[in-house]
């Protein structure tokens, strides 16, 4: 069954916000859903596929979704990925359509992928690796994370944009403190 895209920002804000335990299945989960990415549309892919977020960094807790950046050409030669990823049941969305293709798998109302097609070497796709590695490599700063993402979970359980939102002064200084370790 194809998907169709889903432009109403409302229809991909309604579920609900929960932080469980990290599950160190998630990786595996990764690991399958990169194969079929790559089966997919592996022709546009020219930066990697990413297993990044939460979800990548062992022992954070995390909403259980996996995220993944794929570098590609560009926004616009990628386009026709958006057609393509229906088949495999990715909902696209023009969420933040400036710097990337944004999907969610399989549906707005329960997702277990989010899926994030950005330019290879683009100033995004670089800060959620050096995102991810940072906090792998400072396991302090991950425990912090996650106390964060607990208690703003609790705080906007209805309301992902607002948990987003409360967690981006955070995100942004770990990006800081991420590009500095990296140039050392």
């Amino acid at each position: 069954m194809v998907r169709v895209a889903f432009e109403d920002p409302s229809m991909w804000s309604n579920e609900a916000v929960v932080v469980v335990p990290h599950d160190v299945r998630w990786a595996m989960r990764f690991e399958e859903e990169a194969e079929l990415l790559r089966a997919t549309i592996g022709k546009w892919i020219t930066g990697g596929v990413h297993h990044v977020g939460s979800t990548a960094v062992p022992g954070l807790r995390a909403k259980p979704i996996i995220d993944i950046a794929v570098g590609v050409e560009g926004l616009e030669a990628a386009r026709p990925c958006i057609s393509v990823l229906r088949g495999i049941d990715y909902l696209y969305s023009p969420y933040r359509g400036d710097v990337m293709h944004w999907f969610c798998k399989p549906d707005p109302g329960r997702r277990t992928h989010h899926l994030h097609l950005m330019p290879t070497g683009s100033k995004r796709l670089v800060a959620e690796i050096a995102f991810r590695d940072y906090l792998v490599a400072h396991p302090d700063r991950a425990s912090e994370y996650g106390a964060l993402k607990e208690r703003l979970a609790d705080e906007h359980v209805e309301d992902r944009e607002a948990y987003t939102r409360a967690k981006a002064g955070f995100v942004e200084a770990v990006c800081l403190e991420a590009g500095a370790w990296r140039m050392r």
